[in-house]
């Protein structure tokens, strides 16, 4: 159920886990360096692809479940520009691995490291 109405992100819960998807490129840059800590797990779709930063709140530096990741990443490509694909490659890494190259624009960003996982794109659920 998204709970998000005025924020710059969209809200849900998968499986206990908090997940917030940016709306804009400074909404982006809000959630990232703003709002997420750093042992969040930051998501975005691959490739050089517009599209929304996503993260799940983690602060018990758990290992996150696999099917809470997948989702994320769905999410990661369905608010992008590669929506239309069947599957999208989506990286993942900690929120501490993101940062911001000097004079970037907003959204984007480097990643010091990353993993990555392919999923068919999906909405936040009750946004289709």
């Amino acid at each position: 159920m998204a709970s998000s109405k005025g924020k710059p992100y969209r809200t849900v819960v998968v499986e206990g886990f908090e997940v917030l998807v940016g709306r804009s490129s400074e909404d982006n840059d809000y959630l990232t360096f703003d709002v997420a800590a750093p042992g969040d797990l930051w998501l975005h779709v691959a490739g050089g692809t517009a599209g929304s930063h996503v993260v799940v709140r983690n602060p018990e530096r758990v290992d996150v479940p696999r099917p809470v990741l997948e989702r994320a990443a769905a999410f990661a490509a369905w608010y992008s520009k590669a929506r239309g694909a069947p599957r999208s490659e989506v990286h993942y890494c900690l929120a501490s691995q993101v940062s911001k190259p000097r004079g970037a624009p907003a959204g984007l960003v480097e990643l010091a490291r990353w993993k990555s996982i392919k999923v068919a794109p999906a909405p936040v659920p009750g946004e289709a």
